[in-house]
């Protein structure tokens, strides 16, 4: 992977931050969007803006191809069996909390059980405990190592044949654990539950096939990944989906309207209510055109590379804390600490003043703030455009951080 090349395609990156080039470390949060894919999303809106599935036109039926075309470049990118599997939603945040709503709603009654883990960002917790507090089902939290990594014999434990839905994060965002889902699928499975695949994290960085994971449903937005915001994914299997109730009632989702019942449209379109995200998943087609031409195992192998050298730089920085697992393959792009006596947010403006763009906060994951014994982290996060030295300045910026707090305090 030609680095330089790649920086190339980000025009964002080529300025400066209070007075310094920008070092940008909260992919994460957001991923920076390549020229390409600004450029169809512009030529959308300024060619054939229009309506899809609904007009005949020429413009329509422009926009509908695109759209549609967008399905399939998502449906081959997760492997998924057919393009029925994949509905567009504004994000996994929207996606989870379809499935809870829909699918949580039918298959959870009271006595049953919810199963997730403390890593969880709140987007894959708060749908599954207020549907658990609505059923009365039970909440069960499967067991961090002390590295932040689940054991498969923990998770043997935990489920049960009472457990109805498994919900977990394929990639934490905080400790960037890469969780065994395809065993833990397994594990399920053998009980006669289901599992549910917070991609959010995952899918922008590595290979990720529905089939091979076997999850039931999984989840992940398209602004992590190099493409536009308000826009994500929602896969399921399909016989499950036809089974689901739509959430969203409207325009677009319905097959035929009487005055008092109707009836809804096939896969995938039930679920999307509504003029659709066009331009959003658009966008997100030619990131995943922009992704695969690089190549998600050399994206993958190369953050890291960069996740590596960070984490060796890092910790040599005496009172800094790293959380997560230390071993390289187990962990995704990104890198999650605390300076002694400092905190996050002081860590983060100070980082801001340099032009290095952090995260500090919770990272809307307080019960793992919680376990951690922490009210908040900084958080630097990397993607396929950052460098060794983005790292280099990473860590001459908290040493500064560091000197300033311990000489003023």
């Amino acid at each position: 992977m030609n680095i330089k090349e790649v920086r190339r395609q980000f025009p964002i990156l080529d300025q400066e931050v209070n007075g310094h080039p920008l070092v940008y470390l909260d992919s994460a949060a957001t991923s920076q969007k390549p020229q390409s894919v600004i450029d169809t999303v512009s030529k959308y809106y300024q060619e054939y803006n229009s309506n899809v599935h609904r007009g005949v036109h020429t413009l329509g039926t422009r926009a509908t191809d695109a759209y549609e075309g967008a399905r399939e470049k998502v449906r081959k990118f997760i492997h998924a069996a057919s393009t029925e599997e994949i509905v567009f939603t504004k994000g996994t945040t929207a996606s989870l909390n379809l499935i809870a709503s829909s699918f949580g709603a039918d298959h959870i009654n009271e006595g049953d059980e919810i199963v997730i883990s403390y890593m969880e960002h709140h987007s894959n917790l708060i749908p599954w405990q207020q549907l658990a507090k609505k059923k009365g089902a039970t909440l069960k939290y499967i067991p961090l190592q002390k590295d932040g990594t689940l054991s498969l014999e923990d998770v043997q434990k935990t489920i049960t044949d009472q457990t109805k839905v498994v919900a977990l994060a394929l990639v934490s965002n905080v400790l960037g654990t890469i969780n065994p889902i395809k065993e833990i699928a397994k594990i399920a499975h053998s009980h006669n539950a289901y599992i549910v695949v917070d991609a959010a994290q995952g899918a922008p960085h590595m290979k990720v096939d529905v089939q091979e994971l076997d999850c039931d449903f999984l989840a992940f937005s398209s602004h992590k990944m190099c493409g536009p915001t308000g826009v994500g994914v929602m896969y399921g299997k399909k016989q499950l989906l036809e089974n689901m109730e739509p959430i969203e009632y409207g325009g677009e989702m319905i097959d035929f309207v009487d005055l008092y019942d109707s009836t809804w449209k096939e896969l995938p379109w039930k679920f999307e209510g509504g003029t659709p995200i066009i331009a959003g998943a658009i966008g997100l087609g030619k990131a995943i055109d922009f992704l695969e031409e690089i190549g998600m195992d050399e994206i993958l192998a190369y953050e890291h590379e960069i996740t590596d050298y960070a984490f060796e730089q890092l910790s040599e920085i005496e009172g800094l804390t790293i959380y997560g697992p230390k071993d390289p393959g187990s962990r995704a792009g990104l890198v999650t600490f605390n300076i002694a006596d400092v905190h996050p947010h002081d860590v983060a403006t100070v980082l801001d003043s340099e032009g290095i763009a952090i995260r500090a906060g919770h990272h809307c994951a307080q019960p793992l703030m919680k376990w951690l014994d922490v009210s908040a982290t900084a958080r630097a996060s990397f993607y396929l455009y950052n460098t060794k030295e983005d790292i280099d300045r990473l860590v001459a910026g908290i040493v500064k951080t560091k000197e300033y707090f311990t000489n003023v305090f």
